[in-house]
């Protein structure tokens, strides 16, 4: 048995590099994204690769090739119930509604004279997002009728480019203010003003449909759990000062005992619904109950190596440090002995 791995620095292929040296698992670098990619992995049977919403090439073609490359019965990771729906809000609307996973109540139109006639019956206020992107990019609080209709507008006109240079430079500012990145971070943002990102441009202007979803106030944070093969880490994201967005904002908590067990039962149930090999789950609470508000399939390595413990799926908790990239190799190992027996 052989794995592939996509090797893109910076990435979980790292980790998984170093988990497969450490324990003597078989492994070669592969390029998916190579012409060749199907004949260049005839020697292994299971496929990793960690694919990103940032990335123009990834976001043309990995889910397309990771899919292909499962339906020739290979295991990759992320396979498809993990996948379809990664950056994709409007996607996984639908998929919470058909699995009945307590979410926040969401609203996606594809006409606008559909989207303003809700609009006189709703309230307010509504949180806007686009179907892509992380940290909370594309996320607007929309607070009176009159706002939400110019949302409309644009949406269904010139649209919505996915990368909001402006916001995107306000929140480097602050970051920059907290200490938590460096000058150079800063001045890129002022860049970008000038010269969109080419995964932006990729992408093109986000028309067509709009997605509005209930705002769940009085949240001063939200709750990200990702459940990997039954084993579940967390960790406590507070709010950004006068604002109501909790992803992105570099104001993080791992304490256990920020975390509530009901929530982490909630994240296990989801994840078992969903099936996915690893899923990073946002809950926010309505009263004392946790709703899902978007899910991913990864996560940002560094946000994530001091978390103090895990739990399983029976809620017994470890203490210490633990390595969930080598629960990924482990996993698609065991997947892949069962295909076999």
């Amino acid at each position: 048995m052989r794995i592939g791995i996509h090797n893109k620095p910076g990435s979980f292929s790292d980790r998984w590099i170093d988990y497969c040296k450490s324990n003597n698992i078989d492994y070669k670098l592969i390029d998916c994204l190579d012409t060749n990619i199907i004949s260049n992995i005839d020697d292994c049977q299971i496929i990793m690769w960690h694919h990103s919403q940032g990335n123009t090439k990834e976001i043309l073609a990995a889910k397309s090739i990771l899919f292909a490359i499962q339906k020739s019965g290979k295991i990759v990771f992320p396979d498809f119930n993990t996948n379809w729906h990664f950056d994709d809000k409007v996607g996984q609307k639908y998929l919470f509604e058909s699995l009945n996973i307590q979410s926040a109540p969401s609203y996606v139109f594809y006409e606008a004279e559909h989207a303003l006639n809700w609009i006189e019956k709703t309230s307010f206020p509504k949180v806007f997002k686009l179907r892509g992107g992380a940290g909370s990019e594309n996320v607007k609080l929309v607070k009176t009728k009159s706002e939400a209709k110019k949302v409309v507008h644009k949406s269904f006109k010139t649209g919505y480019k996915q990368y909001d240079a402006w916001s995107n430079l306000k929140d480097r500012w602050r970051l920059f203010n907290l200490g938590k990145i460096g000058f150079w971070s800063l001045i890129k943002g002022v860049i970008r003003l000038v010269y969109e990102p080419e995964f932006s441009k990729v992408i093109g202007r986000q028309r067509g449909y709009v997605y509005f979803q209930d705002f769940i106030p009085e949240n001063e944070f939200d709750i990200r759990i990702i459940v990997i093969d039954k084993k579940a880490f967390a960790v406590k994201r507070m709010v950004r000062e006068n604002d109501f967005r909790a992803s992105g904002s570099g104001s993080v908590l791992y304490e256990k005992e920020n975390f509530d067990d009901k929530t982490v039962a909630a994240a296990f149930d989801a994840a078992k619904k969903l099936k996915g090999q690893s899923v990073a789950i946002d809950f926010v609470y309505d009263g004392q109950k946790p709703v899902v508000v978007e899910i991913s399939y990864a996560f940002v390595k560094e946000a994530y190596d001091l978390c103090v413990g895990y739990w399983d799926e029976q809620m017994n908790w470890y203490e210490g440090s633990f390595n969930p990239y080598g629960w990924m190799v482990d996993m698609v190992i065991k997947q892949y002995k069962e295909t076999i027996k």
